[in-house]
């Protein structure tokens, strides 16, 4: 079976989950000590930084092409 994933389509997928996990990561920080759950805050940011990463990476990547086709 063939899966049809684009470069594209990964990139959407990294900004969705990126955006998902600062808004997470903020309102978790936000309601420090309020809350009852069970989230490991470390691996939540070390998550968050990574995925940070791979987005700016491929944000400059595509950056990059869309300057050298024009």
């Amino acid at each position: 079976m063939h899966f049809p994933l684009s470069f594209w389509d990964f990139s959407l997928w990294v900004t969705v989950i990126t955006i998902i996990l600062l808004i997470t990561l903020e309102l978790l920080d936000f309601q420090a000590g309020k809350s009852n759950i069970p989230i490991d805050r470390k691996r939540l940011r070390n998550t968050t930084s990574v995925m940070t990463i791979l987005f700016v990476s491929i944000a400059a990547i595509r950056l990059i092409s869309a300057i050298l086709v024009s």
